[in-house]
């Protein structure tokens, strides 16, 4: 019984895995769109004075802002589907199932989300940053 438990929790743990790193790629994709289409918007902002710094914080926060909203909708549709399932499977097998949620689960879940945002964005913002102003102006 250990064994299998102990089998189940790495199999769900590569399959949490291979999906932040799926959800990962998507916000770097989704952030590279962003500053492609913005590009017009980006040389603006450094001709009028911002640096490189201003924009790199700008497509960071997008990033963290982005992933941790995804996580959080993701967690709060984990509980709703955790919450219909769990009835289902007491009414069909004498076996004790239940919840098992913690606060830190949720900490932990939540820091990863925003590490993951900060990971995958930094290139797309580094690449916004490095932006010419007068090139990315021209683009148009």
């Amino acid at each position: 019984m250990a064994k299998g438990f102990l089998l189940f929790r790495l199999i769900m743990g590569m399959i949490v895995g291979i999906s932040v790193l799926v959800g990962g790629i998507g916000v770097m994709n989704v952030l590279l769109i962003s500053v492609t289409e913005r590009t017009v918007e980006i040389g603006i902002r450094k001709a009028l004075g911002a640096k490189k710094r201003d924009i790199l914080w700008q497509f960071l926060s997008e990033s963290i802002t982005i992933s941790t909203f995804g996580s959080v909708l993701g967690l709060a549709l984990g509980l709703l589907s955790t919450m219909a399932v769990v009835p289902i499977v007491k009414a069909l097998t004498d076996i004790p199932f239940q919840m098992a949620y913690t606060w830190n689960t949720f900490s932990i879940i939540l820091v990863i989300a925003m590490l993951i945002g900060v990971i995958f964005g930094t290139y797309p913002a580094m690449r916004a940053a490095r932006l010419d102003p007068v090139e990315a102006i021209r683009r148009e």
